[in-house]
């Protein structure tokens, strides 16, 4: 194995390990959603506060009785039901096109048969369907009742990512779920997967924030080049995660 690699697999490792002892593994699952309803909830997600893009959704299940009869309603009326979120204008349209995708391929409006494939290969014939990126893949593979070893990244994991030199600061969001995934024991379960993620977004909303982290109670300080670069007075370039992201929050949300 690359020397450089296996020492970050050590250190992703460690990270993990403090991180959970702070946070608390195993975390339990926030929400048991059908895959089809995670994929609209994710999509619905994308730069949109949790408590706005968890009214959508609730409005969405409330004015129509399934998925079927919401991807044949009048494009205006989801974009009305939805305008909470932001770009509604764009989002109702994606969402009919991407149940259509599902429709077309699959013969039935279910992602059910996900569950017998590979994560990879399964994430593979989501992200086929246009719309559909790593972020949304992972996590209706791995929030939905499908409970899959699939790894979501977002804005506030990624940082802590950035900030603690798991990955380079030039790596975008969506390169950084394969290269994260890598870093992780190949026999760890879905919990565990899913703990992963939790606790390195958890950390990044709780104490890694965008502007000013909080880097004197910090339990991974000594792993991060970034906050002993603060906490040392030097001038450290922030992580390029995007501050508007972070001020909506998490890629989903918890008020279903």
């Amino acid at each position: 194995m690359n020397p450089d690699l296996q020492d970050l697999k050590a250190k992703a490792l460690v990270i993990h390990e403090r991180l959970c002892a702070v946070y608390g593994c195993p975390i339990p699952y926030f929400h048991t959603l059908d895959p089809v309803s995670e994929l609209v909830s994710s999509l619905l997600s994308h730069r949109t506060r949790n408590a706005d893009s968890g009214r959508a959704f609730k409005a969405l299940r409330a004015r129509y009785p399934d998925w079927h009869a919401m991807m044949h309603a009048p494009t205006d009326e989801v974009e009305a039901t939805i305008q909470g979120v932001t770009w509604p204008e764009q989002k109702a349209p994606r969402l009919q096109a991407v149940l259509h995708a599902i429709q077309e391929r699959h013969g039935s409006l279910s992602l059910d048969f996900l569950k017998d494939m590979p994560v990879e290969e399964a994430r593979a014939w989501l992200e086929s369907i246009p719309g559909v990126g790593p972020k949304t893949s992972a996590a209706v593979l791995s929030f939905s009742v499908l409970r899959k070893a699939a790894l979501p990244v977002d804005s506030h994991h990624h940082r802590v990512a950035q900030r603690t030199a798991l990955i380079p600061q030039s790596t975008a969001v969506g390169p950084s779920h394969a290269v994260l995934a890598a870093l992780l024991p190949e026999d760890w379960d879905a919990q565990q997967v899913y703990d992963n993620h939790e606790v390195m977004m958890l950390h990044g909303q709780r104490c890694c924030f965008f502007k000013n982290p909080a880097c004197h109670r910090c339990a991974i300080l000594d792993l991060c080049p970034t906050g002993q670069g603060r906490v040392e007075g030097k001038r450290v370039s922030p992580a390029r995660s995007e501050a508007a992201s972070d001020a909506l929050g998490s890629s989903r949300s918890r008020e279903r």
